[in-house]
């Protein structure tokens, strides 16, 4: 019964790509840096660094995704500007999405010391999306996935995104060309959607070394379930935060294309941040599934090391928010 699970598991898993376009990767890595949903990102940190994670999701079941990135961010024009080129490689079953872009923002000072901006980014590059045929198998004729599949087009996104040493808030978009294009393009692949993200947090002093971060992530495919991630962290001096989120779907406005059944509750998300050194950061998250797959994943495990040059000129995390 269980294998038999598993194989459906994968299987709608897969359809719900095809059809709703969900392609944009599940991770819980954002919590650390802003530049996987937002391009208005680049820069914040205003020191050259090197940030990667890796994430594999729903394990002990078959064909599960797994989700690695790598991310170079730096400033220019005297903190004005904030320049990353980010590569994104996400396996879901016969599925392979390769990406590679470029973010550039805009980074308006709001005072005279800088520490208040309000950020306007691009970013832009080239999505691979890719199937490999030998690992699909069906017994209608009419589904032609006897053979691998590989497209190549260009893709952007935009966003805002303000912080000061308080508060911040963005709000992106991705997928802004590849979702234009008609669909026998994209025939046996997953075409890629606009996917929309509003967040906003804020930083609240308990004592003079221990600071609270709430904060939230409305996530929106236009196709399937709006999401909602709420989190919470506990910042310890200037080299522990600690502390989750609840992921969960939300009802906006009515989707009558949706199955009225679909549970609402997904996970819960325990994360570690610290730091063994001023400039190495290392990150840990773990995902606890409530939904309907509760007893038969793992549960998914993310990873994440960063390292920051020139360590000194870069606030610490009592007074950043994000």
């Amino acid at each position: 019964m269980k294998k038999q699970f598993i194989v459906l598991a994968t299987f709608f898993s897969s359809i719900s790509q095809l059809v709703f376009g969900q392609q944009d990767a599940q991770f819980s890595q954002y919590l650390f840096n802003g530049i996987y949903i937002n391009p208005a990102y680049a820069g914040y940190k205003e020191v050259l660094n090197l940030h990667s994670f890796y994430r594999s999701q729903w394990t002990g079941i078959t064909g599960a995704p797994k989700t690695g990135s790598i991310v170079v961010d730096a400033i220019a024009n005297e903190g004005n500007v904030g320049l990353a080129l980010q590569a994104v490689n996400d396996r879901l079953g016969a599925q392979r999405n390769n990406s590679v872009y470029l973010n550039y923002a805009y980074r308006i000072r709001l005072n005279a010391e800088g520490s208040s901006r309000l950020a306007f980014g691009l970013s832009g590059g080239v999505a691979q999306y890719g199937i490999d045929g030998d690992k699909l198998s069906t017994n209608d004729p009419e589904l032609n996935f006897n053979a691998s599949r590989n497209l190549i087009v260009p893709n952007a996104s935009f966003g805002i995104y303000f912080a000061n040493d308080k508060y911040f808030a963005g709000i992106s978009a991705d997928n802004l060309i590849a979702s234009q294009y008609n669909d026998e393009k994209f025939r046996n692949l997953a075409k890629p959607q606009i996917h929309a993200y509003l967040t906003a947090g804020m930083l609240i002093p308990l004592s003079t070394n221990i600071n609270l971060k709430p904060s939230f992530l409305l996530k929106e495919d236009f196709g399937g379930p709006t999401n909602l991630d709420l989190n919470a962290f506990l910042l310890f001096g200037e080299s522990i935060w600690l502390g989750g989120s609840y992921r969960t779907g939300i009802k906006i406005w009515d989707k009558s294309y949706l199955q009225k059944e679909l549970s609402n509750s997904d996970s819960f998300v325990a994360a570690l941040e610290v730091f063994p050194q001023s400039n190495i950061r290392l990150g840990y998250a773990y995902d606890f599934s409530v939904g309907p797959l509760q007893g038969y994943s793992g549960g998914s495990h993310e990873i994440s090391l960063a390292y920051y040059f020139r360590r000194t000129r870069l606030r610490m995390a009592t007074q950043r928010v994000f």
